[in-house]
């Protein structure tokens, strides 16, 4: 008899280490490279893992991921004006000369404190004060920057905020006149206006009811700068004529921009011609 000659001894495995730490044993390779890695050097992906590489690669750039968390910010300049007027009220709170270094006071501007015509506008008179406005700011805020974008919203606030230092030159040129209660209702009026002008009733909505109950107390408490009101209002109402005018009236777009520019100019100017 032949003897056949025995079989082969089976090759052993081939241990694969991982290629960030070559002394540690890779019990499973990237699905992406198909490196052998550790399971420190592995990271859970929606299909099997990658390796630390391949995840690095895989990460969006500075310009990319800066983009995405713009665009996850649809209120951010309503969260800036917010955090402005905090620093602000609590700077203030803590010296009522601070008060008058922001306040409005038409001997100020004329003599070339024109600033006084912005910083107004951030300026409050206590906790409740504030709160009142900030709570609105945040729900108008909520309501209409989504829907006209940062640019314009900014405009309206500020083309707002200056018609109401106008106002209140024009109608208590020798009080010391601070709040963003201005801004605030060109806010309100031009949500009502943009609704009205959808055919929406406002005072189904809540705005309608809010700017009447605000008008009323402008009107029968004292001590409220009733020009501050009445001018954020009218500013804020020609504003959202033109920026939430409805889509068939094929208005130019430019004119969302213009018209809340021209109001600030003409805000400026004429609380600069006021006090001089």
């Amino acid at each position: 008899m032949s003897s056949l000659p025995p079989p082969p001894l089976p090759t052993p495995p081939v241990i694969e280490h991982c290629y960030r730490h070559p002394d540690r044993e890779a019990g499973r390779k990237c699905t992406r490279c198909g490196k052998p890695a550790c399971g420190d050097c592995l990271v859970q992906v929606s299909v099997g893992s990658q390796c630390l590489d391949c995840v690095k690669a895989a990460r969006p750039d500075v310009k990319t991921r800066a983009k995405f968390w713009n665009a996850r910010q649809p209120t951010l300049v309503t969260y800036t004006l917010i955090a402005i007027n905090a620093v602000i009220y609590l700077w203030t709170a803590t010296s009522p000369r601070n008060q008058v270094k922001l306040a409005l006071y038409k001997p100020f501007i004329a003599n070339g404190e024109y600033y006084r015509l912005v910083t107004s506008g951030f300026l409050h008179y206590g906790i409740f004060h504030i709160g009142m406005n900030m709570l609105l700011l945040f729900q108008l805020g909520q309501l209409l920057e989504p829907a006209i974008g940062r640019v314009r919203f900014g405009l309206l606030y500020f083309a707002s905020l200056l018609a109401g230092s106008l106002g209140a030159l024009m109608a208590q040129p020798f009080g010391l006149t601070g709040g963003a209660s201005g801004a605030v209702f060109g806010l309100m009026a031009a949500a009502a206006i943009g609704l009205h002008r959808r055919g929406v009733n406002i005072f189904q909505t809540g705005i309608g009811m809010v700017l009447v109950l605000n008008l009323v107390i402008t009107f029968t408490i004292p001590g409220i700068s009733i020009g501050g009101h009445v001018g954020g209002a009218i500013a804020g109402a020609i504003c959202g004529f033109v920026i939430l005018a409805p889509r068939h009236l094929a208005l130019p777009s430019w004119a969302s921009y213009v018209t809340p520019i021209a109001i600030i100019l003409i805000s400026v100017i004429g609380s600069v011609a006021i006090a001089g």
